[in-house]
């Protein structure tokens, strides 16, 4: 065996990025909200409230979930 598909493997390996999910995770979205109050949020522990209704204090990375499909929808009308 000439061990040419490790090199993809290790490429596709390198790509992927090494994050360490908890419980419930998967059911996650980033949401849209006014960065003044998320800052607030975040530092002060206040629950701000996304675009679509949810209300919760943010505290972990939202780069690392899809952004709610109902906060980007209304975001996008807004824009228009």
């Amino acid at each position: 065996m000439d061990g040419g598909g490790s090199t993809l493997l290790d490429e596709q390996t390198q790509t992927q990025p090494n994050y360490t999910y908890e419980d419930g995770d998967e059911e996650r979205f980033s949401h849209y909200v006014p960065k003044d109050k998320l800052m607030a949020a975040m530092v002060d522990g206040i629950p701000v409230k996304a675009l679509c209704g949810k209300m919760w204090v943010p505290s972990r990375d939202p780069d690392r979930f899809p952004i709610c499909p109902q906060c980007k929808e209304i975001y996008e009308k807004m824009q228009n």
